[in-house]
């Protein structure tokens, strides 16, 4: 009958540490139920698989078997309890089973009951004792004791013997449980009468409900007297001896005397019949001296007392033994070094496992007893963050202390090994080591070698090229470190990113996906990302950022923007004076570069048309100058045909070329294309002379906005708001000064003529440097009539004076080029006044106002009336005999004619000198 129950329910530290006690019969057959230790244990079955439900490797047993899917335990074979446990008192099997995840472990005992299957016998089947017949009554024969495997109740209990009226069994139990028995003699015996007694001699275990017997022939054999007995000094003899005393050690010297004489006083000494086997290997006699030695290894882990039975009789006849017990106590020794068992070890430990997860669990046994078998372990791991710690009995575990990292150095793997020490003389110790991995966990982010890739991308490169290569590194392993690679998704220039470059996702390769233009796109930046392949606890990823800089090239031709080619493709054309001293700018040639750098540096120069040496070039800023005088012999029908050519300093060099006819006229001509327009005077006359600098065409104005037109812009404006501050300083002078400019013009002193006062002197002498016959137009008076006649102009520049009887009102008007912001005041002609205005010296530039308000004029706009009606006091009417070549219009020839191709610079106005010296002095004369 199988008796089940719960034993102790204990505790531990990451995992319960239970002890179920079952209780299983021996000999039973092949499966016999045991227990079911899942039930008992109160474990959900259906996890068991998942938490991986198994015994430990060192406590398994091939007596029994566990279902691992149900957690049922079973006999899996025939236990023999004396063949397992000899005769122990009680017979457990430990088995040890545990559950991962969490980790806990349940330490099972299984005591295996004895059954009555074993009756007690004898050594021999026949046994012989002999007695003196002048033994007397009460003597005691001790008697060979039979052996009972079983134990407990099963195991010998008492002796019996066929009832005589000689002898009795008296039956006495040993210290260690054993029964012996001995004969005791009842009634004296007489050899004569009968020499040979048999019995039957019978030992009873205490089996229930059935009791097992074994018998032996008992034959006492009758000897003739021999008076003395041996006797020793005392029945019992109590010795200690050290375990694992060497063999010939004494253990007791034993001395039995005898009263006799001759070979009935002579003694020798035996083991007496019924002392144990193992006693006999391990123990010897002397016969003749008594001496008991030890005979063989003496082992306190196998037994700790020992009862030796010796006899002594003479060698008389019929000699009678005298018998007594040695009690041999085995005294334990250090020579058992500690056990160490280990039941489980995790192959790894998560480096996210928490402080206190059990890695190990291990047990420690000394077989020494008391001191020598009490042990203590500690834990040799260095740095490593684990401890040690007691759990159950001599159970350990060996759990994790703080956090771990893996990518530690050393991190990966520790060695921890266990020492076991005893507390015995010398202490015996023991170590095992065990290996524990150090499993990773996905918790480090890829980072890339650098937050910030600087790429250089050369222009026009192929598309589909390998540009560059982004490289993460992370310190996990396995799929935690498996990176992929992928660009983020980003806008550039109003498009995806991902149609300008690719990544390799597996090595980071970068790839262009079209051909960049460093015109159009200088630079761009974009995030990669590498991501890794890690689940638990989830995938991780970093970022870095590249900038793309697209590197120029010399792919751009240098392009010219002036001056510009006609119609159909003819060269420009630009107009010079076949007076024109050496240096006279002809023309300017600009051109601009998409490109930069060293690549955008231009450089001008002439490559054709220049045998004679007449022009020069500026390599830097492309003007085209004269290096000396045009010849007199020089066609003015044949232009002079050159080639500019523009070169960039790039690598290869890209040039480009213009052609420009220089065209030869006479006097100040406007050159073709030139930037002025000639007013209704230059029309007739033909000798208004254009501007002196040749300015760039206006025509290349669509293109985007760059440096030279933000610089026009501001030019523009801090001359507009100059303009401005002028006309107020004007008017607020004119207001202060208004006496002074009456006494000025009271003493005959006219724009355009030297004055007698020092303000109009200066403002005469300003517009004698500042007027040009571009800045003038001439302009119809309101009440000339619609038709008037024209008036013809002389080569010369001054007027024919065969037409006085025509009245004619001149408006001197700047004209929008002009950069000059001096304002006249001018009045129209009326018929009317003809009489006064031929007393005016300053040929009808200031004339009456009684009919009329004159019309101001400032760059080429009509003030307003309200401006008119300020000036109108300063004109009064000096009559002058009216002159038609007025002495103002030469002077106006006079500096036109100086300014013109060289703007205001002094060699201009000397090369005046001599041609007007004349008109000069004519004019001091009018004044």
């Amino acid at each position: 009958m199988i008796v089940l129950f719960l034993f102790a329910l204990l505790w531990m530290v990451e995992g319960a540490l239970c002890q179920l006690h079952y209780t299983v019969q021996e000999e039973q057959e092949h499966g016999t139920f045991v227990g079911n230790i899942a039930e008992d244990l109160g474990l959900d079955i259906t996890k068991l698989s998942a938490r991986r439900f198994q015994t430990a490797p060192n406590s398994r047993s091939p007596y029994l078997e566990l279902n691992l899917e149900t957690g049922v335990l079973y006999v899996n074979e025939k236990i023999d309890r004396e063949q397992i446990c000899k005769q122990s008192p009680s017979c457990l099997l430990h088995l040890e089973v545990f559950l991962e995840n969490p980790l806990e472990l349940f330490r099972v005992e299984i005591e295996v009951l004895d059954i009555n299957d074993n009756p007690p016998s004898f050594p021999e089947p026949d046994l012989t004792v002999e007695i003196s017949e002048s033994a007397t009554p009460g003597t005691r024969f001790p008697l060979e004791s039979a052996f009972d495997p079983d134990v407990g109740t099963n195991s010998l209990r008492t002796y019996e013997i066929t009832p005589n009226s000689y002898f009795s069994l008296d039956v006495q139990t040993q210290g260690d449980g054993n029964r012996f028995a001995e004969l005791v003699l009842d009634k004296p015996l007489d050899r004569e009468q009968q020499a040979v007694h048999r019995y039957v001699l019978t030992a009873v275990d205490g089996g229930q409900p059935q009791q097992r017997t074994g018998t032996a022939l008992l034959t006492i054999r009758v000897l003739d007297s021999n008076d003395n007995v041996p006797a020793f000094e005392q029945p019992v003899y109590t010795v200690s001896l050290p375990e694992n005393s060497p063999p010939g050690t004494l253990v007791l010297q034993l001395n039995a005397t005898d009263p006799d004489e001759g070979q009935n006083g002579e003694v020798i000494y035996s083991f007496s019949s019924h002392i144990s086997a193992r006693a006999r290997e391990l123990f010897g006699i002397a016969p003749r001296t008594g001496r008991l030695e030890v005979s063989g290894e003496l082992d306190y882990e196998e037994s700790s007392v020992y009862q030796v039975y010796v006899q002594a009789k003479d060698l008389g006849p019929n000699a009678v033994p005298a018998h007594c017990k040695v009690l041999v106590r085995v005294l334990d020794a250090n020579d058992n070094a500690p056990e160490i068992s280990f039941s489980t070890v995790k192959e790894a430990v998560s480096e996210a496992a928490a402080p206190g997860t059990v890695v190990a669990l291990f047990s420690v046994s000394d077989r020494d007893s008391e001191e020598n078998g009490q042990v203590q372990c500690e834990l040799l791991q260095g740095d490593a963050p684990f401890r040690l710690k007691s759990s159950f009995k001599n159970y350990y575990t060996i759990v994790t202390e703080g956090p771990l990292d893996r990518e530690q150095p050393g991190g990966d793997a520790y060695t921890l090994t266990v020492v076991a020490r005893d507390r015995g003389e010398p202490p015996l110790s023991t170590s095992k080591s065990i290996q524990v991995r150090v499993s990773d966990v996905n918790d480090n982010a890829p980072r890339f070698s650098q937050p910030v890739y600087q790429v250089y991308v050369s222009e026009n490169n192929v598309p589909g090229a390998y540009i560059y290569a982004v490289s993460a590194t992370d310190r996990d392993q396995g799929a935690n470190a498996q990176l992929a690679y992928s660009i983020l998704e980003s806008q550039i220039q109003g498009m995806s990113v991902f149609t300008y470059v690719s990544i390799n996702s597996e090595n980071g390769f970068l790839y262009a996906l079209r051909s960049f233009d460093y015109e159009q796109l200088k630079e761009f930046s974009f995030q990669v990302e590498a991501r890794d392949a890690g689940e638990e606890p989830q995938p991780l990823a970093g970022n870095a950022t590249v900038n793309i800089i697209v590197v120029d090239q010399n792919d751009n031709a240098p392009a010219i923007v002036s001056p510009l080619p006609g119609r159909n493709g003819t060269p420009a054309r630009e107009a010079l004076p076949r007076g024109a001293e050496p240096g006279y700018l002809v023309s300017r040639v600009t051109a601009v570069d998409a490109d930069d750098g060293e690549n955008a540096r231009l450089t001008y120069s002439i490559v054709r048309g220049n045998e004679a040496s007449l022009f020069r070039m500026d390599w830097r800023t492309g003007e085209l100058r004269t290096a000396r005088r045009v010849p007199a012999k020089r066609d003015p029908q044949r232009p002079y045909e050159l080639v500019i050519e523009v070169r960039d300093h790039g690598q290869p060099p890209l040039s480009s070329t213009a052609a420009i006819q220089v065209v030869l006229v006479d006097g100040a001509a406007e050159r073709p294309g030139g930037g002025g327009a000639l007013g209704a005077g230059a029309g007739a006359g033909g000798g208004g002379g254009g501007s002196g600098e040749h300015r760039p065409s206006r025509s290349g104005g669509d293109s985007s906005l760059d440096l030279t037109l933000i610089l026009i812009i501001a030019l523009g404006s801090v001359s507009f708001i100059f303009l401005l501050a002028m006309i107020v300083l004007a008017v607020r002078c004119q207001k202060e000064k208004k006496l002074n400019i009456y006494t000025c013009l009271a003493s005959d002193c006219c724009l355009g003529c030297c004055c007698c006062c020092p303000c109009c002197s200066h403002q005469a002498r300003a517009r004698k440097k500042k007027l040009s016959k571009s800045d003038i137009m001439l302009v119809q008076s309101s009440n000339v009539p619609s038709n008037p006649a024209q008036v013809p102009v002389e080569e010369s520049g001054s007027f024919g004076s065969h037409h006085h009887n025509q009245n004619y009102c001149y408006q001197v008007c700047l004209t929008p080029e002009s950069a000059k912001t001096d304002l006249m005041f001018l009045k129209p002609c009326s018929p009317s006044r003809s009489t006064d205005t031929e007393h005016n010296p300053c040929g009808a530039i200031v004339t009456g106002y009684a009919d009329q308000q004159p019309d101001i004029i400032s760059n080429g706009s009509i003030l307003s009336s309200e401006t008119k009606h300020q000036r109108a006091e300063l004109s009064y009417l000096v009559d002058r005999p009216r002159r038609v070549n007025s002495s103002a219009f030469q002077e106006a020839d006079i500096v036109s004619s100086k300014d013109s191709g060289h703007g205001d610079s002094e060699q201009g106005d000397s090369d005046h000198d001599a041609t007007n010296r004349g008109q000069s002095s004519a004019r001091k004369r009018i004044c």
